[in-house]
């Protein structure tokens, strides 16, 4: 079941504020930027980068996803590996807020995240 459009809204605030915090600085945002994706009852944030064949072409490379479970009422934490495959991220499994995700990601203690 997809998450309700008050808590899109209120999901999009925290990660508008979570990129105005992380981006790049703006001279290099054509080569490196952040974004994210809401996608059902998961959020993905992404690296945007050039790509080597084609520096116009942009390519969306995915870093951390959280899925909201209802049933449970948390988020589950994710880190995407070298097998282009979501894998639990074990220290800290899942999360009550995504605002908590948010906080795991940006200390990414393990340097699973962002490189």
């Amino acid at each position: 079941m997809a998450i309700s459009e008050f808590e899109i809204k209120r999901c999009e605030k925290e990660l508008d504020k979570f990129i105005g915090e992380h981006r790049p600085p703006a001279h290099v945002r054509d080569q490196l930027d952040i974004g994210y994706r809401i996608e059902n009852q998961s959020v993905v944030l992404f690296e945007i980068r050039a790509s080597f064949r084609n520096p116009a072409e942009k390519l969306e490379v995915p870093v951390a996803k959280a899925t909201y479970v209802k049933t449970q009422k948390v988020w589950k934490v994710y880190w995407q590996k070298s097998d282009l495959k979501w894998h639990s991220y074990e220290p800290v499994a899942t999360v009550k807020y995504l605002e908590e995700f948010l906080n795991v990601v940006s200390e990414n203690q393990y340097h699973c995240f962002f490189s």
